[in-house]
């Protein structure tokens, strides 16, 4: 027997069942839901005219059509291919390529004579450059110690929190010039997610992804602006923002001894309020072989992009960068093995890495790069690196990137060895991808799952930039399709983005602001099987690719952080500047 809720669903889609619908119009997707039961997953942002455009169809159907939503009539018919099982989502779907509609325009897919129709996208030139400043713009609003005024933030301005201009140094980083209570002046600095500490294991990979895309769009980042308090400027924004968490960096070095600080950070979470009400006392905590290497290996990248500009203190910064690099080297090889444990005092995030050869690496590899000392790159250290995407806890990957990128002859050798290890890590990529019924190559679902698929996209375009092998922009297509709704929750993993949207992210000023919507352009961590009890009394998927809810208390699927921020801007500023 149906319920009235049932039949009231079944009279609502016999009635609104048009595909020209205006109510369903919006800028990025509809406002409104015409497929509450996630039929058709679309990327519902767009595309570009000429990329590959393929929908995934959780039901049957013979035929599919593409309707333009201005006058409703049909500009493409297709017929879906064969229903294929994912075991990760626990159902099927069947692939609907209408790549061929190539004419700027909104359009919706439909179903069964319109009865089932998916939610607005559109195709168009410059379709990402929106989503890719709310993604860039993400990390202003993150900023610490900064008010964010209504000229740059809109409705979610608010004042300035944790100027740490106040820090003291904690019993665990206390030293002969530094002792336990010793005051510091470390401001600046991006939150590192929904909390408002900073840590430099997870700054360190965030910048250097910021840096390497710079280093790989050059002219793009000239032209790209993103309405922040710098804009005024002639420094590119991409460089401005980058550069707000870089100088931050520089603060947590002892300039006594080159040794750097893990994290600035309260003694504990603060709660679901402001910035400027979240008022504890703030330390800087333990040095770390970590921290330090982490540091040395993004401070000598940023010297080689800095080294570049036109600006002359920008010059500057560059070399003070690459001489505190050398300076958190020379600490990290002496002291080896100080790996980090949050102090019983301490129970903020930890980031505590127990495995840092990959980091001594990482650290070795940039400094060559950036001192012209190839001596100081191994090759057997690059063969023995783990081929995975890279994160806060691995940055061996980095490493090679930065090696199959170099400029320098006297790297040569080492960079044909890196680019093989590049090449071969994304073909493998690529086949899963084709392979994968939801056209993805992400098969694992751990913490931050959302971050890995645009990892694995920053290894595609590496490998596009040294191929040109258009095979992996198809692929890196799959990927920019699941983060923007073409994944088995149906959501657009970015916020202020899409028809069906993330509003309940784990972000303090979001879930204290007094604003519905959250702050825009940030990535939702995505599903996630390590921690499933996180939200009392929501019970999530048992299936990896569905464990995921809208749901402030999920800080396990729903978090925000800079290091999934970084390739979400990469990849989105990469398909951007392909129109360029």
């Amino acid at each position: 027997m149906k319920t009235f809720s049932t039949v009231l669903l079944i009279l609502t889609i016999s009635l609104c069942c048009n595909c020209s619908s205006s109510a369903n119009q919006g800028i990025t997707g509809g406002e409104l839901s015409p497929d509450t039961l996630d039929r058709i997953l679309v990327n519902q942002v767009g595309y570009l005219p000429t990329s590959v455009k393929i929908a995934l169809l959780r039901v049957k159907a013979n035929t599919f059509e593409v309707v333009d939503v201005s006058n409703g009539k049909v500009v493409f018919t297709g017929k879906p291919g064969p229903f294929k099982y994912w075991d990760l989502s626990g159902d099927s779907v069947s692939t609907a390529d209408f790549s061929k509609v190539i004419t700027p325009g909104k359009y919706q897919i439909c179903l069964t004579n319109k009865a089932v129709y998916s939610y607005v996208f559109e195709i168009k030139q410059g379709i990402y450059n929106d989503i890719a400043k709310a993604s860039l713009k993400a990390f202003y609003f993150n900023r610490s110690g900064m008010e964010i005024t209504k000229e740059f933030g809109g409705k979610w301005a608010r004042p300035a929190g944790h100027p740490d201009t106040l820090v003291f140094v904690h019993s665990s980083a206390a030293s002969a010039e530094r002792p336990e209570g010793y005051k510091i002046s470390s401001p600046g600095g991006w939150y590192d997610a929904g909390d408002y500490n900073k840590y430099i294991v997870n700054s360190g990979i965030s910048t250097y992804t910021l840096l390497l895309f710079c280093q790989l769009y050059p002219e793009y980042i000239k032209v790209f602006k993103d309405n922040i308090p710098e804009s005024s400027n002639k420094i590119p924004d991409v460089l401005d923002e980058l550069l707000y968490n870089l100088r931050w960096m520089l603060t947590m070095q002892d300039p006594n001894d080159g040794g750097v600080y893990h994290k600035l950070t309260n003694k504990k979470f603060s709660g679901f309020v402001m910035p400027v009400k979240a008022t504890d006392t703030r330390y800087v905590v333990s040095k770390s072989t970590a921290a330090s290497l982490d540091f040395a290996a993004t401070m000598a990248m940023a010297s080689r992009v800095l080294s570049k500009s036109a600006f002359a203190d920008l010059k500057i910064l560059g070399k003070n960068c690459l001489d505190a690099a050398k300076k958190a080297y020379a600490w990290a090889k002496a002291n080896p093995a100080i790996y980090f444990k949050n102090p019983s005092d301490i129970s903020t995030g930890a980031y505590d890495d127990m495995e840092i050869k990959d980091e001594f690496f990482w650290a070795s590899t940039e400094l060559g790069l950036a001192g012209n000392n190839p001596k100081l790159i191994s090759a057997k250290e690059i063969s023995e690196q783990k081929i995975s995407v890279p994160s806060w806890d691995y940055s061996g990957i980095t490493g090679i990137l930065s090696i199959s990128l170099s400029e320098n002859p006297e790297a040569l050798e080492y960079k044909t060895e890196a680019q093989k290890i590049v090449l071969s890590f994304a073909d493998k990529l690529v086949e899963k991808s084709e392979s994968s019924p939801y056209k993805v190559s992400l098969d694992f679902f751990k913490w931050g799952s959302n971050s890995d698929v645009a990892n694995q996209a920053i290894i595609k375009f590496v490998a596009y930039k040294i191929s040109k092998d258009k095979k992996y922009l198809s692929s890196i297509q799959g990927d920019v399709d699941y983060l923007l709704g073409r994944n088995a929750t149906g959501y657009c993993f970015v916020t202020g983005f899409g028809g069906k949207r993330v509003m309940n992210i784990h972000h303090r000023p979001s879930g204290s602001d007094g604003v519905t919507e959250p702050y825009p352009g940030f990535l939702a961590g995505g599903p996630n099987t390590i921690v499933l009890t996180d939200c009392p009394g929501v019970t999530r998927s048992s299936f990896p690719a569905k464990s995921y809810t809208d749901a402030m208390c999920s800080y396990s699927t729903n978090e925000v952080a800079i290091n999934w921020n970084a390739p979400l801007f990469f990849v989105l500023g990469a398909m951007d500047a392909l129109n360029k």
